[in-house]
């Protein structure tokens, strides 16, 4: 039986979603600088390339966002953070913690037919997902002996 509490993170879309962010943020910043100096004839101004650079800033904030899925679960219930919503769920009002075959996420099971994705729990992150399922069903399983 786990008496601690246990924090699962997505793994492999964290780093993807660095990535992607560090490389918006370049792209917009480089087009920024250069789009002072075109022979289009159009205009650009000092304002339009620090908005272009800003967007860039923008944009890779809104991917970062994909980085926030975190599941804290203990003893006594578990907090679901995803990309926009928190909850926290008793260990008693969840039927079971499920990875449904061809899911992106695992879920927690609730009753009247309803659930909740965990995103922290990727498909992605192959052998990290099965070992945080795992762990998640015994502290489930702990709580409602």
């Amino acid at each position: 039986m786990t008496a601690e509490a246990i924090v699962l993170r997505p793994k492999k879309i964290r780093r993807v979603a660095w990535a992607c962010a560090v490389g918006l943020v370049a792209v917009f910043t480089v087009v920024g600088i250069l789009l002072g100096d075109t022979p289009t004839g159009v205009i650009f101004r000092t304002s339009d390339q620090v908005a272009m650079i800003f967007l860039g800033f923008l944009l890779a904030g809104g991917v970062l966002l994909l980085t926030r899925p975190r599941v804290t679960a203990d003893a006594t219930g578990v907090d679901v953070r995803n990309v926009v919503t928190s909850h926290h769920y008793d260990w008693n009002d969840v039927l079971s913690v499920s990875f449904p075959d061809g899911a992106a996420w695992a879920r927690l099971e609730l009753p009247d037919d309803e659930y909740v994705s965990i995103m922290a729990v990727q498909a992605t992150d192959r052998d990290y997902a099965v070992s945080s399922v795992r762990a998640l069903r015994e502290l489930h399983k702990a709580a409602r002996v």
